[in-house]
């Protein structure tokens, strides 16, 4: 049996709103258990990004807790999540956030020479060539297509191992078919990384890439079940759409 990376229990999170607050996280308890591929689903405003966040160490539960490969997110100093973030996670955004004055390989190595690692020569190599750029580790972004940038930034997240992956809507600039390729690419390198994968995305298709789907309304977990249990992604929405309108 998998031991969890994830485990979070009672999470609460909310933002000022004026005078006021509004809770965006209400008591949310899940796991996520080591080589597992996960995908969040919501509407807009659901929580799915928050959720995101807390579990990157970038916002802080405020109440609950929520511990990631052994650490307690809650009770860790700003340098620490600092080291956590760049040690343990690897994050994949909608916007690739390449730096334009950095060819690919430097784009794929620049968090790891930033937190003072080293990747070795033949992992790097390795990493580009799963993400099918070997012939293009010299280019510069303003050359490559979107795809191809999204696959250096996919390389950039996973090269130096993390325990776990968090994606926020990665196909969201993507056409059709470079969201097909971005699937197979993503359960191939997930399966060979080993790490837990949390993806956010508001389609079914992408959800589909996933060995669970979590259903959020409104701050809260409404469903969460094996992504095996539909034939495909056109059953996985009409279950979304059901779902979402039995929690009004």
């Amino acid at each position: 049996m998998s031991s969890p990376v994830i485990s979070v229990s009672h999470l609460k999170r909310g933002f000022k709103s004026g005078s006021g607050s509004i809770t965006v996280l209400k008591d949310i308890s899940l796991t996520v258990n080591r080589g597992e591929f996960v995908a969040v689903m919501g509407a807009s405003g659901s929580g799915k990004s928050t959720l995101l966040n807390v579990l990157g160490g970038l916002l802080a539960p405020d109440s609950g807790t929520v511990t990631v490969d052994g650490m307690d997110l809650g009770s860790m100093s700003d340098a620490s999540l600092t080291v956590y973030r760049r040690d343990r996670v690897g994050f994949i955004f909608q916007m690739f956030n390449l730096v334009g004055t950095l060819n690919v390989e430097e784009n794929i190595l620049l968090p790891s020479l930033a937190g003072g690692r080293r990747v070795a020569p033949a992992a790097l190599d390795a990493m580009i060539e799963k993400v099918g750029l070997s012939h293009r580790r010299h280019a510069m972004p303003d050359t490559l297509s979107g795809g191809e940038q999204q696959r250096v930034a996919i390389a950039r997240a996973l090269v130096s191992g993390p325990a776990l992956v968090l994606a926020d809507e990665p196909t969201g600039n993507l056409d059709s078919e470079n969201t097909r390729l971005m699937g197979d690419l993503f359960r191939d390198l997930h399966r060979a990384q080993g790490c837990a994968f949390v993806l956010v995305t508001h389609a079914p298709d992408v959800a589909m890439w996933a060995d669970r789907v979590i259903v959020l309304k409104d701050g809260s977990i409404v469903d969460d079940r094996s992504t095996a249990e539909f034939a495909g992604p056109a059953e996985l929405s009409s279950f979304y759409e059901r779902t979402l309108n039995d929690a009004l």
